[in-house]
């Protein structure tokens, strides 16, 4: 059982929310540049920014995750705190890949 009423993000929801704004708005500036065929390094080193800009967002909640939902969940034990570590594994291994 996942418990999804309270996150541990939700302190810092619009810094998070102001990042995601500004990685759209990258998103889109790399879809106007492979429009209007700008050179292939340029339109790279763009992804390559939205890339480090998307890990730097994952990289925050997943800490706020393991700050919260992870250490909350370890103070109650069990199958829950288990649970909840599998699953905190689980998102860092599909992060490293």
């Amino acid at each position: 059982m996942t418990d999804h009423s309270h996150h541990g993000y939700i302190t810092d929801k619009d810094k998070y929310l102001n990042r995601l704004k500004r990685i759209e708005g990258q998103a889109r500036g790399i879809h106007k540049m492979v429009d209007d065929e700008k050179y292939c390094i340029d339109i790279l080193t763009q992804i390559s920014a939205l890339t480090s800009a998307l890990e730097a967002v994952a990289v925050g909640l997943l800490e706020d995750h393991l700050r919260h939902c992870v250490v909350d969940a370890a103070r109650l034990g069990g199958d829950e705190a288990d649970a909840k570590i599998t699953e905190a594994s689980q998102a860092i291994a599909r992060l490293v890949r």
